[in-house]
C-alpha cells in the first residue's frame, strides 16, 4: 500500500486543503442571523477597515470559530485608538446584522481596564455589567457560546478570576453594527443595561432570549461539521502513512 500512496499524494493533499477550508458549519441561513447578512457599514466601523468577508463568515455561517486573535488591534482596525478614553458616556456596541445593542463598555471599570482585558484575551472582552442581557443569549451547553437575539454568533464566555467570574470575549466584526433608529440603551435602578424599544421588523422573528434551550446541541446536530471533521481525520491519517 505504501508503494501506491505516492501516486495519490497530490489528491490526498488537495482533499486535506479542501476540508480545512470548508465552512465551519452547514448552518441553516434562515436560522442564523435570521437569514440576513452583516450590514455594509461594518466595513467602515468607527472609520476603521474591517473585512466584510470575515464578518459574514464568522457572524452568520459559524458556531465555533472566531476572527484572528488580536484582530481588534490589527492594521486598519486599531479599535482603542478610535475610542475616546475620556468620554463621559461608554461606547455601545451593536449587532452587525440587525443593529440591536449588545454591549456597553466600559461600565463598572475604567477604560484602561477594558483595554487591558481585551489585550490580554485578544478579543473585545466584556463583563456581565456591560451586557444588554435581553439581546444576548449565553449557552453553557455549547461551551459558553454567545448568540444575539437575531441569531448572530458573537463569541464565547470564558471563566476568569475577576469580579463577576467571567469575561465575555466577542468578535469585533460581529458587534460593529449601526444602531436602530428606535433602539435606546437605558440603565435601570439596579445598574443593569437594557433597551427601551425593540424593533421586531429588523429581526423578522424575535427570539425568546430568556433561555438558551433553542440553541443547545447545534454543534452536534450539525452533520456538515461532523462530516468535515471525519474527512480531516481520515486524510491526515493517510498522509501519516508515508
Amino acid at each position: 500500500m505504501k508503494k501506491l500512496l505516492p501516486m495519490f499524494r497530490p489528491s490526498i493533499t488537495a482533499l486535506l486543503l479542501l476540508v480545512t477550508h470548508l465552512p465551519s458549519c452547514s448552518c441553516d441561513t434562515n436560522e442564523q442571523c435570521s437569514g440576513g447578512a452583516p450590514m455594509p457599514s461594518v466595513s467602515t466601523f468607527l472609520n476603521a477597515t474591517l473585512d466584510y468577508f470575515i464578518a459574514d463568515r464568522i457572524c452568520c455561517h459559524n458556531h465555533i470559530y472566531a476572527e484572528s486573535r488580536g484582530y481588534f488591534a490589527s492594521d486598519g482596525v486599531d479599535l482603542f485608538s478610535r475610542l475616546d478614553p475620556n468620554a463621559t458616556e461608554p461606547t455601545t456596541f451593536y449587532d452587525s446584522v440587525c443593529g440591536i445593542p449588545l454591549f456597553v463598555a466600559p461600565r463598572g471599570r475604567t477604560f484602561d481596564e477594558f483595554r487591558t482585558a481585551t489585550e490580554y484575551y485578544g478579543w473585545p472582552s466584556f463583563t456581565s455589567e456591560e451586557i444588554v442581557s435581553e439581546n444576548v443569549v449565553v449557552d453553557d451547553s455549547e461551551g459558553g457560546r454567545m448568540e444575539s437575539a437575531c441569531g448572530t454568533h458573537l463569541g464565547h464566555k470564558l471563566p476568569e478570576d475577576n469580579e463577576d467570574g467571567f469575561y465575555y470575549c466577542v468578535d469585533l466584526v460581529c458587534v460593529a453594527g449601526t444602531p436602530l433608529d428606535d433602539s435606546v440603551v437605558t440603565e435601570s435602578d439596579d445598574g443593569t443595561v437594557g433597551t427601551d424599544l425593540w424593533n421586531s421588523e429588523a429581526t423578522n422573528t424575535p427570539r425568546d432570549t430568556s433561555s438558551g434551550e433553542q440553541f443547545r446541541s447545534k454543534l452536534f446536530r450539525n452533520r456538515g461539521y461532523t462530516i468535515n471533521l471525519i474527512l480531516l481525520c481520515f486524510t491526515s491519517w493517510l498522509l501519516l502513512l508515508y
